[in-house]
Order: structure tokens, then C-alpha cells, then sequence
């Protein structure tokens, strides 16, 4: 037997405890074609090019998968990888795989706090990664304020357009801005947060990031409005600041803190706040418990990210004094920003593939297919916090944030 050959009994095991309902056909590189599921749905066709990625399918199924779609050793009939990643995360259990594999998740989470020690000179080199590889691509697929995070579609038929700026908009009303104020921009991207919160709100703002590429066209976009008295872009890790600001805000970066970090961030966020300030920090999260973080994405994506449960958020979030005046969680808004994002890519297909070799586009569009899959079929969900001082720091209730005004509030006796 070929040492490729002896992994597919193995494989067909592990799909058929796997494959429990639905209908996935499998084409083994001798051409021969097996079915698995009860039959139900139409069928998901899988054809495996060549006997190696057996092998890594069975022993790193999760990393092997993306890899073989990557390298073309993986292909789908009519490329429908989405409907081959519902059918797989719709039929996922634990005890589907075998034992090694469920010890291989459980020292990956283990290793958790190691993995995710993101000193300043690695957070730099990880932002890296993924932020400076080239804002033509970004620029692509985006909506034109270039928002890399959810999106919040107040109205299902919005354009992406629009529900980046109803995002901003409903995050500029949770922090309770006052012209003049001084707002800091943990990871402030491109600068479009920065650019409406200082042209619409009348206020400072000071955003840091640690992407050279972002760095750049912040600051261009920055001069080109005519902002530059308002806004001020540095590359700069945010544990290097000092205050206070009267208002803080953190749109997806959160998910780039890692594990050992989350109390060196929720205290520093207490460090920099005025005393009567207010914080919005936006992430994506789980409304689950935690889990290990997807070695594909570690590896190609986001190295030294990771998306938290609520549960390991709140402790570090207690421990900073900080109030926690409201918790707000977006379900399915991410998912919907990411299929236009998905939409527009393969829209633009041509140009992507006139800057990037085919296994660099296929890549890409496993991460945005996959991230999908995360936020329809899995515990994935947007979390925004809102953090203070103070408990009346913020209305009583969630009416200011729809009627189109800010109230004015009136603080308790101290």
C-alpha cells in the first residue's frame, strides 16, 4: 500500500463519524467517489487532487483544508466552498474527530498564553502581516471610507456604504461627544473613525496604529480634508500613551490584544480616561466559551490574534474599576458586511489576480468565505462595550441613541 493509500481508511472514518447529515461526495485521487451523510440537501462535491493532503486532512484537518484549497489540491464543484463549510461546521462535534486531533485542540488552547504574548516589536510585526501587504487591495473590496469592521445594517437593504456610516454614527453617539473634546483612537485604521468623529462632531482627535501602510494614508486622507488642526495619526503601540482624553474609542482591534494582555488593556483604558469620560471599545467575540483559535487563520491571516469569549473579557474589564455601563452584541451584522466584502472581491477578481498569484486570491477568499461561515453557523457575534468612570456617565437608558440627539446629563453628587 502506498503511503499515501493508508490514510484513506482512516480519512473515511473520520467522515463518516463526521458527515452525519447532508450529502458530501468525496472524489479520492484514484477517482473513485463516496458519499457520506444521509442524503438530505443537495450534494456538496469534494475532490481530492492528491494523496498528501489525506494525510494532513487527517492529522490537522482544520489547517489542511484551507492549505488544500489554497494549493489546488482541494477543489469543490462550482467552487462552493461556502456550502462545503456550513455542511462541515452544521455536522461539527468533538468527539466526530479522532483522539489525536481533540489532544492537538487542546494543547493549542493550552498554549494560549504563550502564543499570544504580543510584546510591542511582535504586535508590530503582526499587524504587519496582514494591514501592509497593500492598501489596493483593501481599496478593492471596502466600502470608500475604507471601514475594516462590521458593519451595522440598522435597515436589512443598505448598502455597505451606508451601513459603515450608521456604524460610526451609532458609535459616535454611545460616546456622548461635545465639540472640543479630545477623543483617542486605539487602532484607528485608515482614519475614516478619526476623519467622521473631528468633520462631524467638532472634536480632537488622536489616532495611533501600528501599520506603516495605514500610518501613511491616514495621514493623507487627514490633509486632504483639511483636518490636520483636528486629527493627529501616530505609530505608536497604544501602551505608550499617556492622557487623559475625554473620550476613547477601539474599532477591531481588540482581537489583536491576545489573551495574556486583556488586563494590560482594560487598565490602561482606565489610565488614559478622564474622570468623567467615556470609552466604546467594539470587537468581535464569542457568545460561547472559549475555544482554541484557528490554526489556519494563526498562520495566514491574523498571527497573534484571537477572538475572546465574554467570560475571559469581563474579568479583566471588573479588575480595572472601570464601570461597565452597557453591553450591546451585533449578531449577524458582521456576517452580512463580510458578504459584501466577498461580493465586491469577486467583482474585482481581475484586479486582485493582476497584483496577486492565484494561491494569494484563493487565500484570501477562504479567509472571507470562512469568516462568513463563523458568524452564521458558529458562536460569533460583534461585542460593543461602553466603559466609564462614573455609573451616570451615560443616560439611564438606550433612548438617546434613537432619537437623534445627545442628552444632557446630570451626574449624581459625588
Amino acid at each position: 500500500m502506498k503511503g499515501g493509500d493508508m490514510w484513506e481508511p482512516v480519512f473515511d472514518t473520520m467522515i463518516k463519524r463526521l458527515i452525519q447529515t447532508g450529502h458530501l461526495q468525496i472524489t479520492y485521487p484514484d477517482g473513485r467517489t463516496q458519499s457520506y451523510g444521509d442524503g438530505s440537501g443537495p450534494p456538496v462535491l469534494l475532490i481530492l487532487h492528491d494523496h498528501k493532503i489525506l494525510r494532513a486532512l487527517c492529522l490537522t484537518p482544520e489547517l489542511a483544508l484551507g492549505e488544500g484549497y489554497m494549493n489546488r489540491q482541494i477543489t469543490i464543484k462550482n467552487d462552493a466552498l461556502g456550502d462545503l463549510l456550513r455542511l462541515i461546521l452544521r455536522n461539527r462535534r468533538p468527539d466526530a474527530f479522532p483522539f489525536w486531533i481533540r489532544i492537538l485542540d487542546r494543547a493549542r488552547f493550552a498554549m494560549r498564553d504563550l502564543v499570544q504574548r504580543n510584546t510591542a516589536h511582535s504586535a508590530k510585526s503582526n499587524v504587519a502581516h496582514h494591514y501592509d501587504i497593500s492598501d489596493d487591495l483593501y481599496r478593492l473590496f471596502l466600502d470608500d471610507d475604507m471601514q475594516y469592521s462590521c458593519a451595522y445594517f440598522a435597515d436589512d437593504g443598505m448598502s455597505l456604504n451606508d451601513a459603515q456610516s450608521a456604524k460610526k454614527s451609532h458609535i459616535a453617539q454611545k460616546l456622548l461627544l461635545s465639540p472640543g473634546q479630545h477623543v483617542l483612537d486605539i487602532g484607528c485604521g485608515w482614519g475614516g473613525m478619526a476623519l467622521t468623529l473631528a468633520r462631524d462632531y467638532g472634536v480632537k482627535v488622536t489616532g495611533v496604529t501600528l501599520s506603516e501602510n495605514q500610518l501613511e494614508t491616514a495621514r493623507t486622507r487627514v490633509t486632504q480634508a483639511g483636518l490636520s488642526d483636528r486629527i493627529t495619526i501616530r505609530l505608536m503601540d497604544y501602551r505608550d500613551l499617556t492622557g487623559p482624553f475625554d473620550r476613547i474609542v477601539s474599532v477591531g482591534m481588540l482581537e489583536h490584544v491576545g489573551v495574556p494582555h486583556y488586563r494590560d488593556y482594560f487598565d490602561k483604558i482606565n489610565a488614559l480616561l478622564a474622570p468623567d469620560g467615556v470609552a466604546l471599545i467594539h470587537t468581535i467575540g464569542r457568545c460561547g466559551p472559549p475555544i482554541a483559535h484557528s490554526p489556519w487563520i494563526h498562520k495566514y491571516i491574523f498571527p497573534g490574534g484571537y477572538v475572546p469569549s465574554m467570560s475571559e473579557l469581563a474579568p479583566a474589564m471588573e479588575r480595572s474599576g472601570l464601570w461597565t455601563c452597557d453591553i450591546e452584541v451585533w449578531r449577524l451584522h458582521y456576517a452580512k458586511t463580510l458578504r459584501h466584502w466577498r461580493n465586491r472581491f469577486d467583482a474585482q477578481i481581475d484586479q486582485v489576480r493582476a497584483l496577486y498569484d492565484d494561491r494569494f486570491v484563493r487565500m484570501w477568499r477562504y479567509y472571507l468565505t470562512v469568516c462568513i461561515m463563523a458568524f452564521e453557523e458558529q458562536q460569533q457575534a460583534v461585542f460593543q462595550f461602553q466603559l466609564s468612570h462614573q455609573r451616570d456617565a451615560v443616560p439611564l437608558t438606550r433612548d438617546y441613541l434613537y432619537s437623534g440627539h445627545i442628552p444632557r446629563l446630570h451626574h449624581a453628587a459625588q
